[in-house]
């Protein structure tokens, strides 16, 4: 996993400008600590910032690759896990290869296939690829978007970059945000509409799609997307297929040169990976893998059971670690540096986040990171077999985004100025039809199927980049890289079109993905009830964001104020307390959480000194 930039100006020589692309690489020394390269020509200038996972010495970048007259230059953040049947292919075709990286694979899959070399790519990825000789540029993203890039357009100019803090390095790009911005974070941040970069002229490359650039001018095209079809396999096939394609992604995500591990939660999806990760390395004779977990200083006192969290997740981790015979380690994270980390999460991500759920990941990333440099989470099966709560609600119920029904919370918390101004609900109505318009469709489903269709639609492309983001900001804010599995795009295209009472098997939530790994764990570990993502429940965190806000409040130079209503949010934070009940985004964005983004949102618009337009 690596950092990647680039400016491309057909109006300028850039041959001299290698500060400015330094500078731009610079910004991104977290994702890469561990290696930098530039290129310059004419026309084009790229860096590149490397976290070393595979071949240190064969996969350093920009890698420069030639054929005939034209020479390619490639800049790559991610991972392939079919690099070995790709280079088959291409050693059959006459390619050679220097060393033994993804890197170079995936240089010479392009020269050989341009485009085209998209569909046969397994993996993780953001990457531009210049084609010196011709002067164009093909730039690319994953399927789902696990791996970020963002790029803007300065008049025959073009920016990109696998943050925004490395595009607004640049001096040409100022940190402005218009209405459409400031509803994106104050109606449906932490989330964002696919393709916004919130900042003026800041856009992002969306999950698979790819983007030539040439004197012509810029075209974007979407080269995967979710294709409805009747599902044909009996349910015992369905479950054999399933368990098949979670044990394939799993195996393949466990190549790595530097120590990895797995994120174990005791959970139904991260115990299933670190399952499956065991039984290789026990295969490999290597030594038993290592798990890693995270839990909060007074959680053993002040847990008390919620429909989201119905119990503790500690007694499970020990069960399943002893039962696996992993090399297990806690990490206790208490509420001072939770909350000073707020705004390192903030700083992450470019925006305003998941609050405490953001700042306890940053946490655990960089305690990770002193004991390894990969790391595989159970991320997204929630968003593939149907694990949320909002599933299983009445069907049709609701007409807006399942996870952010109360937008009330928070409207009432903003200043009538700011409410002309971004108009919320017609803001999110927008938004949400937009989504469901882009639903591919299967003639002769049923009112359940459909809706469950547009359900599984809106977490695949609205509400899982949300935590696809988080974990990739987070983690690589520390140098890790983190792999999701259950993102395996062949794994996603088949699980799309298997009817919801196969999914909903025995009527539990990811019913289909607990039948299918029976026998690889027990059975009370396979069956146990989902529980999220694990919070802090000390009430101290509550006074910490009471007295944050109290402070902004009181400080009339803060940037915040004229978009709140100060009364009513001081009259908010003196009243809540660790059991007020205000569920404003998801199952873990409750009151303190509503009070914490408010103090987010005042440290960014300070931090990127944001002009409001």
């Amino acid at each position: 996993m690596c950092g990647i930039v680039g400016w491309l100006s057909f109006t300028e020589t850039l041959t001299n400008e290698t500060e400015v692309i330094k500078e731009m690489a610079n910004q991104l020394i977290h994702r890469g600590p561990d290696d930098f390269g530039f290129w310059l020509s004419e026309h084009m200038a790229l860096g590149h910032r490397r976290l070393v996972v595979v071949d240190p010495e064969g996969g350093r970048q920009p890698m420069i690759g030639s054929r005939g007259s034209q020479s390619f230059v490639l800049v790559y953040n991610g991972e392939l896990y079919n690099t070995e049947d790709i280079r088959q292919v291409l050693t059959a075709k006459g390619y050679s290869f220097e060393g033994w990286s993804d890197t170079e694979v995936l240089l010479k899959a392009y020269m050989e296939w341009g485009e085209e070399c998209l569909p046969q790519l397994n993996g993780i990825f953001a990457f531009a690829v210049w084609d010196n000789e011709r002067e164009t540029l093909f730039m690319a993203r994953d399927r789902l978007g696990v791996k970020p890039l963002f790029y803007c357009h300065r008049g025959r100019s073009l920016l990109f970059a696998s943050e925004i803090k490395a595009i607004l390095a640049h001096p040409a790009v100022p940190a402005r945000v218009t209405r459409g911005g400031l509803a994106e974070v104050l109606a449906l941040g932490p989330a964002r509409t696919p393709g916004h970069g919130i900042f003026k002229g800041i856009c992002e490359l969306k999950p698979g799609y790819c983007m030539h650039v040439d004197r012509n001018g810029t075209r974007i095209k979407q080269y995967w997307s979710l294709n409805s079809h009747p599902h044909e396999d009996g349910f015992e096939r369905t479950v054999e297929t399933v368990r098949e394609l979670v044990y394939d992604a799993v195996k393949r995500q466990l190549v790595s040169d530097v120590p990895l591990c797995t994120l174990l939660s005791g959970g139904l999806d991260s115990s299933v990976i670190t399952a499956i990760a065991s039984g290789v390395y026990r295969n490999r004779n290597q030594d038993p893998i290592k798990t890693f977990s995270i839990d909060y200083v007074g959680n053993d006192r002040h847990f008390r059971a919620s429909e989201f969290q119905p119990h503790a997740d500690a007694p499970w981790i020990t069960q399943v670690s002893e039962y696996l015979g992993t090399r297990h380690a806690s990490h206790l994270i208490d509420t001072p540096e939770l909350v000073e980390n707020l705004f390192s999460a903030v700083v992450a991500r470019d925006l305003p986040g998941m609050t405490d759920v953001d700042s306890s990941l940053w946490l655990f990333s960089h305690w990770i990171k002193q004991h390894a440099t990969v790391g595989i989470s159970g991320e997204c099966a929630d968003e593939v077999f149907g694990g949320y709560p909002w599933f299983y609600r009445r069907a049709g119920s609701e007409d807006t985004f399942p996870w952010s029904l109360n937008l009330d919370i928070r409207t009432r918390l903003y200043s009538a100025e700011l409410l002309n101004l971004i108009r919320p609900e017609e803001y999110m109505a927008g938004r949400y039809r937009e989504a469901l318009d882009e639903v591919p469709r299967l003639p002769g489903d049923s009112p359940v199927d459909t809706r469950m269709r547009e359900l599984f639609y809106l977490n695949l492309t609205r509400w899982m980049p949300t935590l696809l983001d988080r974990k990739d900001r987070m983690s690589m804010a520390a140098g890790l890289e983190i792999r999701v599995p259950f993102c395996d795009h062949r794994l996603v295209e088949y699980v799309w079109n298997v009817p919801w009472e196969m999914k909903n098997y025995q009527g539990r939530e990811k019913g289909l993905l607990r039948q299918a790994m029976t026998g690889l764990l027990p059975r009370d570990v396979l069956w146990r009830k989902k529980s999220p993502y694990p919070k802090t429940h000390n009430p101290s965190f509550v006074e910490e964001v009471r007295r944050l806000t109290l402070s902004i409040l009181d400080d009339p130079l803060s940037p915040l104020l004229p978009l709140i209503n100060p009364k009513t949010v001081r009259d908010l934070a003196w009243s809540i307390n660790r059991d007020t009940n205000i569920p404003w985004f998801g199952q873990l964005m409750n009151a303190a959480q509503l009070l914490a983004y408010l103090v987010q949102i005042d440290f960014w618009l300070q931090k990127y000194r944001i002009t409001l337009e």
